[in-house]
């Protein structure tokens, strides 16, 4: 897998993250073993927040540029020809640590539904329209959080109460019509 300078495809684009995102290989073409995709982050760009993938293990590989990592509490920035792997479960957040794009190859294996989560993550981004915060409204958030709870959790907070709070707000979300934008976003 290569970085192409065209960047030509369908391109998942969150401009709040500064991220633009093209899917190389899809959990379709690889049987759900691999998502294969090219990110490309701005300058000051970053991933909203720190986060965790329970089950799925991601391999970030810089062609271009420099990012900043945090695995767990140790930090560490990587540049053209390094890469770095987060294992399942392991708290990470990235951002780009230079002045330039970074171009970086990321593979997620198993693939899951991680790219409709960044699909989504982009739309809910979006929606926000100029307002100056990094997370999407909180119910939207709620609903966000459970849809992929197998992809996605937040970091250092108990797993299981987490999960129930966030089951029983999609649940009342649902039932009160609250979860309409969300499912509008969903849909686009």
């Amino acid at each position: 897998m290569s970085s192409t300078d065209d960047f030509t495809g369908p391109v998942i684009d969150n401009p709040v993250s500064g991220e633009r995102i093209r899917i190389r290989v899809s959990a379709a073409q690889s049987g759900g073993k691999l998502l294969a995709w090219e990110l490309r982050l701005a300058p000051g760009g970053r991933v909203p927040s720190g986060h965790v993938h329970p089950g799925q293990e991601e391999r970030f590989s810089v062609i271009r540029g420099r990012l900043r990592f945090r695995l767990g509490w140790r930090r560490r920035v990587v540049g053209p020809g390094q890469s770095v792997t987060v294992p399942p479960g392991v708290p990470h957040h990235f951002a780009n640590a230079g002045p330039t794009e970074a171009v970086v190859l990321v593979e997620t294996r198993p693939a899951m539904q991680m790219a409709e989560l960044l699909r989504v993550a982009a739309e809910l981004a979006r929606d926000q329209h100029g307002r100056p915060r990094w997370l999407p409204r909180p119910v939207d958030l709620l609903l966000f959080m459970d849809e992929f709870a197998a992809e996605v959790r937040a970091p250092f907070l108990p797993v299981r109460l987490v999960r129930v709070v966030v089951r029983g707000a999609a649940r009342l979300a649902a039932g009160t019509g609250a979860d309409a934008r969300y499912r509008r976003l969903r849909a686009r």
